[in-house]
C-alpha cells in the first residue's frame, strides 16, 4: 500500500494526522508494509520568515477573534496532541516561512530519510520552538538524519527542488485539497484532516 500525505511542517493537525497514521498502521500490523510519502504544502506560501507577534497574536488576527479565543483555541490543540503523546509548545512557537524547508525534504526524499526528517521538522518547530526557515536550524537537522552538510547547504543557497515543490502544490490544487492533512490511499481513497486512529484504521481494513 501507498499513502501519499500533503501536509506543512508548521500545521498542528498535520503533526497528530501524521501521529494517528502511524498508529493506525501499527494497530493494522501494516507500518513495515506500506510506503508513507509526504507530500508538500504549504499553509500560507506568502508568510514572513520572521514575525514580532506569537501564534496566539497572529491567530486572533488572521481568523478576526479576541486574543482569549485564540488562546483557548490554541490550547484544544495542545490537549489533542498530548493525547497521542506529542508536546506542543505554543507559548515559544516561532511561526515561519516553510518554502526552504520544503526544499530540503526532496533532497532528504532522495536519499532515502524523508520520513525521519519530517518527523524531525515536525518535533523541531512544535517541541523546540525552532525556526525551521533559518538555514543553520536547516542544516542541523539535515547532518542529524545523515545527510551531507555541504550538499544541504548548496541545495539551499540555490533554487534546487523548487519546481518540485511547486509541482506538489500544484497537485494538491488540482485535487481541490484546500486543507491539510491530506492523505490519499494508493492513488484513490481520500480523507483530509487529523481524522482518528480508529477511522484510518478502517480504511486501511479495507483497502489492504
Amino acid at each position: 500500500m501507498r499513502i501519499e500525505v500533503w501536509s506543512d511542517y508548521v500545521c498542528p493537525f498535520c503533526y497528530i494526522g501524521k501521529r494517528n497514521l502511524e498508529l493506525a498502521l501499527k494497530q493494522t500490523g501494516m507500518d513495515q508494509e506500506v510506503e508513507v510519502i509526504f507530500k508538500s504544502f504549504e499553509l500560507d506560501p506568502n508568510s514572513k520568515k520572521q514575525y514580532d507577534k506569537n501564534i496566539n497574536q497572529l491567530m486572533a488576527a488572521k481568523y478576526r477573534m479576541t486574543l482569549e479565543q485564540a488562546i483557548k483555541a490554541n490550547n484544544r490543540i495542545i490537549r489533542a496532541a498530548k493525547e497521542v503523546g506529542l508536546e506542543y509548545n505554543f507559548d515559544n512557537l516561532k511561526p515561519t516561512n516553510t518554502f526552504d524547508a520544503h526544499r530540503l525534504s526532496h533532497l532528504a526524499e532522495s536519499k532515502g530519510k524523508l520520513n525521519e526528517f519530517t518527523e524531525i521538522m515536525m518535533h523541531g518547530y512544535f517541541t523546540e520552538s525552532l525556526n525551521i526557515s533559518d538555514f543553520e536550524v536547516l542544516l542541523s537537522i539535515a547532518e542529524k538524519i545523515g545527510l551531507d552538510r555541504e550538499e544541504a547547504a548548496a541545495v539551499l543557497k540555490s533554487s534546487e527542488y523548487t519546481e518540485d515543490v511547486r509541482k506538489e502544490e500544484s497537485d494538491a490544487y488540482n485535487r481541490n485539497i484546500g486543507g491539510v492533512p491530506y492523505f490519499l490511499f494508493d492513488g484513490k481513497d481520500a480523507i483530509s484532516g487529523a481524522q482518528p486512529v480508529e477511522t484510518l484504521v478502517q480504511i486501511i481494513k479495507r483497502i489492504k
